[in-house]
């Protein structure tokens, strides 16, 4: 019946600035272009990030997408150097992990998963 994600879709104000945004502060790429869409292929993932333009209500939805960072210390620094909008980073004795949010108010998540006190 469903054999696996195909993406995660967040509304943007406008699909090309937001676009620029996700390439120059993140580090996606764009996979796909479409009337008032994109696709973003992140990292090695097979599972991309869709940028939809359209209405953008930030704080209503409670889901999110999550990203995984080998090396969550240094994509905070390098993303506060960007002037990304991020919280602090968080630990609950298994992940660490900090919220990202987009020039709309979309909020995202990079975590790690820490095994054997790793950080």
């Amino acid at each position: 019946m469903i054999e696996r994600l195909d993406t995660v879709c967040l509304k943007v104000r406008d699909v090309i600035e937001s676009s620029k945004w996700y390439e120059e502060k993140l580090g996606f790429t764009v996979s796909f272009e479409g009337e008032g869409y994109r696709v973003l292929s992140i990292g090695e993932s097979s599972v991309p990030l869709t940028i939809e333009e359209g209405e953008v209500e930030p704080g209503r939805s409670k889901c999110y997408p999550i990203f995984y960072s080998k090396n969550i210390e240094t994509t905070y620094k390098k993303l506060q150097s960007k002037g990304v909008q991020v919280s602090e980073i968080q630990n609950d004795d298994v992940n660490h992990f900090f919220d990202v949010y987009d020039q709309d108010g979309n909020r995202m998540q990079i975590c790690f998963f820490s095994q054997n006190g790793e950080k």
